[in-house]
């Protein structure tokens, strides 16, 4: 079976740092006010717990991708490792994708008049590194996968207050964070 690469996003170890997120704008030098990876803080209602919890998300390289299928002239392609890729040079900034994607994945970029979104960093990949998020994550919260071999029980394809897109099937694969413990000290 061929790999199937994707983000593991553990809520539970994710402080909300940003460290990821900084890391992918350094990388790809993205322009002011253009960020492909987001923290996300889990709200009362899906963690109601005084500790915080955080979702880093980005693009979840869709075993479906509509950005893909809405792309008219073809700025996406999808490698066999399951990674969805963009070329800016081919986008016209039409911005299909940007409506297509239940995610908001692709971002439209106004200076340059086109659309851009994570790669997986999959010039890393192929050179034996990690994705630039990944390698950032100071507390290993956030990892790639390949979910072809994947066996983590406790890794979910839907968390609670991630949208449920079965028939794209989004490849991020997440660990929701455990229920705090209530320590008491003996007198």
């Amino acid at each position: 079976m061929s790999a199937r690469f994707a983000f593991m996003v553990d809520a539970g170890l994710c402080i909300g740092c940003g460290t990821c997120g900084m890391a992918c704008k350094n990388q790809y030098h993205q322009d002011e006010g253009i960020v492909w990876r987001q923290i996300y803080p889990l709200s009362e209602e899906i963690y109601p717990h005084r500790d915080r919890a955080f979702y880093s998300l980005a693009c979840n390289h869709c075993e479906q991708p509509v950005c893909l299928q809405g792309c008219p002239v073809g700025a996406y392609t999808k490698r066999p490792d399951g990674i969805v890729v963009h070329e800016p040079e081919a986008c016209i900034g039409c911005k299909n994708c940007v409506r297509a994607c239940p995610f908001g994945a692709p971002r439209y970029n106004p200076k340059r008049g086109r659309v851009g979104k994570c790669s997986l960093c999959y010039q890393r990949i192929d050179a034996g590194l990690s994705p630039a998020c990944v390698q950032a994550c100071p507390t290993g919260a956030l990892r790639l996968v390949d979910l072809s071999g994947l066996d983590e029980p406790a890794a979910v394809q839907f968390p609670p207050g991630y949208p449920r897109r079965p028939d794209i099937d989004p490849s991020t694969r997440f660990k929701f964070p455990d229920q705090p413990v209530m320590v008491r000290r003996h007198a």
